[in-house]
């Protein structure tokens, strides 16, 4: 796949703003920013665009941080990275972005407003679906309708103002995007949008976000449908100053769509459903509320990755699991689709469990070992694996092995009655404490070893064999569950096993 960008190096950029956690739907742009950075040696860059003061929420940058140190994607430069095209943090660039205003204001490409919030507001109130554009700003209070000293004197008495970018209208706007084609919008329905504004000296997204891309010479956006609409205006301010000729390739990704009807996925779809749509766990400062994340909740974070990956994109072929590194050698930008993608969170599950299993069974003892230290629990790590190896295709998640394998590490303190009703009939006593006296007697206790003979002790008394062995299991596990039983006998041992089993019969006959 070509990148569209000459002879210039590939360089994507992931410019969250620091106003709460992460969403999952960013977490996505940022994989297949990421994706498409490492396909063609490019680099990631993570910059953070905190120009909206008032919506600023403290610790929202770290989380964001934290959560791509979870998920295992490396950034190349940025905020806390470091690199040749800092500060990557826009608060710190204010000298940079009023460089750029006055830069259209001299050209005559913007211009700066006085308008009052009371006086916009009137404005809306006399004309229907007013917008401040071609046809309005010649009614309006800005330097275009005022004299020059009358606009100097405003901004050295500290009047508050805005500098709005001029409009042309009557011409086409072209976005080349690469997964949406060629679009084309009038400039005509377009609005002098708002670049920046004196209360706090500060750009709004659209300058910082041109100036930042030009300076850290990105040739790709690669960004959320939700941004389409603001694309013509940023392609009208990159011909603004003049920069056509490295003007970054645009590719919109489809929206990630609720689970069942329409609309994109929020917090509260999760909320009602049940699963997570932020990547760690967020303590909300202001409000103390407590939003659950896919970290907390025992995903694994390549299976969260993959499963995002699919999400818009698919590698042509059949193929669902894929590495991190399979990814970066099957994407293709190109192939995204337009539609949206709906969020099947059960999918994930899928995937999580799929993931458990390509792990090596040390790999998930590992991870199975301080739940077990939680529970009091002290084994070897070889133990815990052998018990890692009985149960892990049971299982969806990494905290369900306690559940399907307790039994193995602490003897039943009470007994299942469903299991009871069911196995421990009125001659279960009698058939227990004859297998294991005929268990007692056997040298060789390896499962490989003690089954066939079992089955044959069982065979010459006549017994059924679902009866007696299903009993028999009720006294090691406490419960008709588990793996085979020859494989509960191998773990626990012919001590163990003997003890538990005429422990139970102590207890239940």
């Amino acid at each position: 796949m070509s990148d569209n960008s000459g002879n210039r190096r590939v360089r994507v950029r992931f410019a969250p703003s620091p106003t709460g956690p992460l969403h999952i739907g960013g977490v996505r742009t940022a994989l297949y920013n990421y994706l498409f950075a490492r396909q063609h040696g490019g680099d990631f860059i993570f910059r953070i665009e905190d120009t909206d003061t008032n919506r600023f929420v403290p610790g929202a940058e770290e989380y964001i941080l934290e959560s791509f140190r979870w998920l295992g994607l490396k950034f190349d430069e940025g905020v806390s990275f470091g690199g040749s095209y800092g500060p990557y943090r826009q608060s710190e660039r204010r000298d940079i972005y009023r460089k750029h205003v006055d830069m259209l204001l001299d050209a005559g490409k913007a211009y700066i407003a006085f308008d009052t919030p009371a006086e916009l507001e009137a404005k809306r109130n006399e004309i229907p679906n007013f917008q401040y554009d071609a046809t309005t700003r010649m009614q309006m209070r800005n330097s275009l309708t005022m004299p020059a000293d009358e606009v100097r004197s405003l901004v050295d008495a500290g009047e508050q103002y805005v500098v709005r970018f001029m409009i042309e209208p009557g011409r086409e706007v072209v976005v080349d995007d690469i997964i949406r084609g060629r679009v084309v919008v009038s400039s005509s329905i377009l609005d002098d949008k708002v670049l920046f504004k004196s209360a706090d000296m500060l750009p709004t997204y659209h300058l910082a976000n041109i100036v930042d891309d030009h300076l850290m010479e990105v040739t790709h956006v690669i960004r959320g449908e939700e941004w389409l609409p603001s694309a013509p205006l940023h392609v009208l301010l990159y011909e603004a100053f003049g920069w056509q000729d490295t003007m970054p390739r645009f590719a919109h990704l489809p929206l990630l769509l609720k689970p069942e009807g329409n609309g994109k996925l929020s917090k509260r779809d999760g909320d009602r459903l049940g699963f997570p749509v932020f990547p760690l766990e967020w303590h909300d400062p202001k409000s103390g509320e407590i939003s659950s994340g896919y970290r907390e909740k025992d995903y694994l974070p390549e299976a969260v990755l993959n499963f995002l990956a699919l999400l818009g994109w698919n590698p042509g072929n059949d193929q669902e699991i894929m590495s991190l590194d399979e990814l970066v050698g099957l994407f293709n930008l190109e192939k995204c689709s337009k539609a949206g993608a709906r969020f099947n969170y059960q999918k994930l599950v899928w995937f999580n469990h799929e993931y458990i299993l390509r792990k090596t069974d040390r790999e998930v003892a590992e991870l199975f070992r301080p739940i077990l230290e939680e529970k009091g629990i002290t084994a070897s790590i070889e133990r815990i694996e052998t018990a890692v190896s009985l149960v892990k295709s049971r299982v969806n998640f990494v905290h369900e092995l306690w559940d399907n394998s307790y039994y193995l590490f602490q003897a039943p303190a009470e007994y299942d009655e469903k299991s009871l009703k069911k196995w421990w009939k009125e001659d279960a006593p009698h058939t227990t404490a004859e297998l294991c006296d005929f268990l007692e007697s056997q040298d060789d206790f390896s499962g490989a070893v003690l089954e066939p003979k079992v089955m044959d002790w069982i065979a010459s008394k006549g017994y059924p064999v679902g009866k007696v062995m299903n009993a028999f299991r009720v006294t090691l596990v406490g419960a008709a569950m588990g793996p085979q039983i020859f494989a509960i006998t191998d773990f626990l041992g012919r001590e163990e096993t003997l003890r538990r089993a005429r422990h139970a019969l102590s207890v239940l006959s």
